[in-house]
């Protein structure tokens, strides 16, 4: 999947390159350049971290006049006037107006490297309102931006991240030339897609998947282990032999009649004693009027 988005098989869209401090995204930011200058894509580039010379490093010489560096290293806060760019240039008027100096380019690549210098100087809302009015507006194909999760609050990572159509976060490998990506890819159907792959680059920033990451399924002893027993340290026992169980069913409780025993009292035999009731006046009790035996 690493590879089908950096060909840009998704056709276009929103990817963040999240790194840390442990595993830098930059190397896969530049392969993601030269792939879209080897497409003749015409690619603008917002440069706040490495200076031109350094992003220009390693890249196919016979596309450099694609590449539109916007140099904002420099100066990014524009202090010296010295920078083409600024931070509080980081607004949908003005990017629009850079990407219309090469309005005759078919497919335009802008790439941020990156969006944490931005979201440290600009509210996170006005960034992701200005995102997602270069997604929609058409001047832009594709728009990939790196950003640094360690510096920001995980809030403020997952805001700009569901904007993305594709996030890859870059972790380190246990082979120091290689890096684990795990992407995860929002379909225009709104299908999430997610991978892993081990890959590494080479010096001409291609790249290279070398495998998918194994994860060692857990043992038998370690899945099945067995249930705690309540009632193993108790002073009595609550369980029950073989011959205590039989002994309860053959226990006749008090007061419970078996059906030997209901026969008898219901159908009695010659010889057996009779009650006989004769009602008298008294007994003569009017539902009417019960208070007939009263005398007024």
């Amino acid at each position: 999947m690493l590879l089908e988005t950096l060909q840009g098989a998704e056709g276009g869209g929103f990817i963040i390159l999240k790194d840390s401090v442990y595993c830098s995204a930059r190397p896969l930011l530049k392969s993601f350049i030269n792939e879209a200058l080897g497409r003749e894509e015409t690619v603008h580039v917002l440069s706040f971290e490495v200076s031109g010379e350094e992003l220009r490093n390693g890249l196919e010489e016979s596309h450099i006049q694609r590449l539109h560096l916007h140099n904002a290293y420099s100066d990014p806060l524009g202090w010296t006037k010295q920078s083409s760019f600024t931070v509080h240039q980081f607004t949908t008027q003005h990017i629009s107006s850079i990407l219309k100096e090469t309005s005759q380019a078919k497919s335009v690549t802008l790439v941020i490297d990156s969006l944490s210098w931005i979201l440290r100087h600009l509210n996170p809302s006005a960034i992701c309102q200005s995102l997602q009015q270069l997604k929609k507006g058409g001047a832009v194909r594709t728009i990939i931006a790196l950003l640094h999760t360690d510096l920001h609050q995980d809030g403020i990572v997952g805001s700009v991240c569901h904007l993305a159509t594709s996030v890859i976060t870059i972790a380190s490998s246990q082979r120091g030339s290689e890096a684990l990506a795990k992407i995860t890819r929002r379909t225009k159907s709104g299908k999430i897609m997610q991978d892993e792959e081990i890959y590494s680059i080479k010096e001409d920033l291609t790249v290279i998947i070398h495998s998918r990451p194994n994860h060692p399924r857990p043992t038998q002893t370690e899945t099945d282990e067995p249930e705690a027993d309540p009632t193993a340290n108790l002073t009595f026992n609550l369980r029950l032999s073989e011959t205590e169980r039989q002994a309860k069913k053959k226990l006749s409780l008090p007061f419970v009649f078996s059906k030997e025993k209901k026969s008898a009292l219901l159908h009695s035999g010659p010889g057996s004693g009779r009650i006989l009731y004769e009602p008298d006046a008294n007994d003569d009790f009017d539902q009417e009027d019960p208070d007939d035996d009263l005398d007024f």
